[in-house]
């Protein structure tokens, strides 16, 4: 499927089985262009999530697994804020780790793994 991004040579999302992998998700709009602002880049890179996995067929609460790649690890508490609003308990496991650039500048990537069924 062609990316909801921007040009790259990898999938979207890939399956095996149940289990759905979705590649890393930059904080974007519809229209591609780069969320700033801490919440705001969070938001957005998330919804891209939920965009991928509704092209196939999923939602967010097909999610099992999460990792958010943050340039800021402060951005954590805003993130932990985001998963009580986003996800019911028992929630999907998660990871943040900081990383010093993310493409395009961004301030946040999230890559997760979801299942069917």
């Amino acid at each position: 499927m062609p990316s909801s991004d921007f040009d790259h040579p990898y999938s979207d999302t890939a399956s095996i089985g149940d289990a759905v992998f979705v590649s890393g998700c930059l904080p974007v709009d519809k229209a591609e262009n780069l969320v700033e602002g801490r919440k705001e880049a969070l938001d957005a890179a998330l919804a891209t999530v939920g965009r991928r996995l509704e092209s196939i067929g999923l939602g967010l609460s097909d999610v099992v697994k999460l990792t958010y790649y943050v340039t800021d690890i402060a951005d954590r508490t805003l993130a932990n804020h985001q998963y009580v609003q986003h996800f019911t308990e028992p929630r999907p496991a998660r990871t943040v780790v900081q990383v010093s650039a993310l493409p395009r500048g961004a301030s946040v990537e999230i890559d997760a793994i979801a299942r069917r069924g």
